[in-house]
């Protein structure tokens, strides 16, 4: 049975720190890394990062670039992924998703292709920074 499960957000001021957590199990970890999403209110959900598969390197959206970090822990049957953000701000503040998701390589670019299951998605984690 496939399952991904969040923890971590809350209230933090700007300039502070947080770090979410997500783990995944019951995917084949050959196809599937783990992707992080936000959506903000009255936004639509955008991309934060994702973390490649074969060298667990981290790619990331401009607007969080330098100041949030992706990582991971393999373990046999699940996938830990970590999104440690620093440098908070405000316009940070929205709901946190992360996701089972697939690569795709377009024009020699690596990106993460989000995925249409619903239980293929974390329950969410609201993060808030206060100015």
């Amino acid at each position: 049975e496939a399952k991904v499960v969040q923890s971590g957000g809350g209230l933090v001021q700007a300039g502070g720190s947080l770090r979410l957590s997500c783990t995944a199990s019951g995917f084949n970890f050959d196809d599937y890394t783990i992707g992080w999403f936000r959506q903000a209110p009255g936004k639509e959900r955008e991309g934060v990062g994702c973390i490649r598969r074969s060298d667990g390197r981290g790619f990331y959206a401009d607007s969080v670039k330098g100041r949030f970090t992706i990582s991971r822990d393999n373990a046999k049957s699940t996938l830990t992924v970590y999104l440690q953000m620093n440098s908070l701000k405000p316009e940070d503040t929205a709901v946190y998703y992360c996701a089972a998701v697939t690569e795709e390589y377009v024009r020699d670019e690596y990106s993460c292709v989000s995925p249409e299951e619903d239980d293929y998605w974390g329950q969410g984690t609201q993060v808030t920074v206060s100015s």
